[in-house]
């Protein structure tokens, strides 16, 4: 698994694996078939193609800055200097340790279900408990925990095989008509539906950009941690479009509703035996265990690369260089992770992920642009200049089609660190930089 003194090009593969094929997979499916119905196939290849052009950017990025830690924040602020730097960096931080509670809760949820405890209590105590263990897990190593997350990723994948394979196996017996499984409403035709499926499913692809925080530790760097991210995405369109056609072989896809459990619904549906609900049951917590770890391993690595451009107080610039893991990031971002359990509207959670991620994204598909017009010979990009206007494009539709209050909330976010650079800078008594633009 590991390559000389790195984590191995299929290690870093799993540990975006890990990061993608999390909770969405469990519960963003079903919300994207009760919007757009069989047309939510559309949107998964929609997604995962955007993904994918945007995988290429940080691939290519990662070339020319093999040791960044920050992912999209390092890239932009190379690019753009320190202030488009510091909105982006907190905004992609804040989208991964706000996850964190998100997807632990998921956690916490099912295992509840599972042991038929009361979800109100027991799931925040068991999120909070996968936190504490996966924190300890950060803190021996980012070698160690890439290669955990590996073994969970394997499994996770052979659980999701196992209930693709069931859903085959019904339609081979030919209980029913496939036909009538893959209607579709009136209000699932359009275009505005399967667009509105698209943002909501667009969270599930993000994490790729976890591996774009441990280039340094994969072996043959940049090289290794582009094919990584690349190999990621491709696996991970391929699984969710399986998935996504193996709920419709089970249940009409005119029968899902919006519910954080559409393969149990599906199961339900066909009549699915006990042990075969246990595998998923287990699947579900093996890929919220995953995803977590992958999120506190990536929002630790990006406030720790803010804090080391001096864009944040010292005391986040702690880092134990022979186990290659950010201490004082992990940690806060766990307590973040923890603290958001308590928020009471994992809407809001989800809102701030979202744009957070979009935004850094499309950061930084300017500055693939920008390293490419400076430094031609070193930058690496396939279809140039159409793959990052493309992926501009793409983002900027995502992000007009979010809902209302994610883009008040998102824009608020944006002013507010605004405001907080500004002032520290003033505070500082920093030299303001003034350009002219025209002649």
């Amino acid at each position: 698994m590991v390559e000389g003194k790195g984590i191995s090009v299929k290690v870093a593969t799993a540990v975006g694996l890990g990061a993608i094929i999390g909770a969405g997979i469990f519960v963003l499916s079903g919300t994207a078939i009760a919007i757009a119905g069989p047309n939510a196939l559309i949107a998964f290849l929609l997604v995962g193609i955007v993904a994918l052009l945007i995988a290429f950017e940080f691939g290519a990025l990662g070339f020319i800055m093999p040791n960044a830690k920050g992912a999209a924040y390092s890239y932009v602020y190379e690019a753009f200097g320190s202030e488009l730097g510091f909105i982006t960096g907190i905004l992609a931080y804040f989208s991964f340790a706000t996850a964190i509670s998100a997807i632990a809760l998921g956690f916490g949820s099912y295992l509840a279900s599972m042991i038929s405890l009361p979800l109100a209590p027991f799931s925040i105590l068991f999120a909070i408990m996968l936190i504490f263990v996966l924190t300890l897990v950060n803190i021996i190593g980012v070698k160690k925990a890439a290669k955990a997350d590996f073994w969970l990723v394997m499994l996770k994948l052979s659980i999701l095989g196992i209930f693709i394979a069931f859903a085959l196996g019904i339609v081979t017996l030919g209980h029913y008509s496939l036909a009538n499984h893959f209607s579709i409403k009136a209000n699932q035709s359009s275009i505005a539906a399967i667009f509105a499926a698209s943002v909501a499913i667009f969270f599930a692809y993000s994490g790729f950009q976890s591996i774009s925080t441990i280039t340094s530790s994969v072996a043959d760097k940049a090289k290794g941690a582009s094919k990584a991210i690349i190999s990621a995405v491709i696996i991970s369109i391929i699984v969710y479009v399986l998935v996504a056609l193996a709920l419709m072989f089970l249940a009409p896809a005119s029968a899902y509703a919006i519910s954080a459990d559409p393969l149990s619904f599906a199961l339900k549906f066909a009549h699915a035996p006990t042990l075969l609900f246990i595998v998923v049951d287990i699947g579900a917590l093996i890929a919220t265990t995953s995803a977590t770890l992958a999120m506190i391993l990536s929002s630790s690595r990006i406030l720790y690369q803010i804090s080391d451009n001096k864009l944040l107080p010292k005391v986040f610039r702690k880092y134990d260089k022979r186990k290659d893991v950010a201490v004082n990031g992990v940690v806060i971002s766990s307590i973040i992770g923890v603290v958001m359990l308590f928020s009471g509207n994992i809407y809001v959670i989800a809102a701030i992920s979202n744009f957070g991620l979009l935004f850094s994204y499309l950061m930084s598909s300017f500055a693939v642009i920008h390293f490419k017009r400076m430094k031609k010979e070193a930058m690496h990009i396939p279809f140039y200049p159409a793959l990052p206007v493309i992926s501009i494009v793409a983002i900027l539709a995502f992000l007009i089609g979010m809902p209302k209050e994610a883009l008040v909330i998102g824009t608020g976010i944006i002013m507010s660190l605004m405001i907080i650079y500004y002032f520290l800078r003033e505070l500082r008594g920093k030299k303001i930089i003034r350009i002219r633009l025209f002649k």
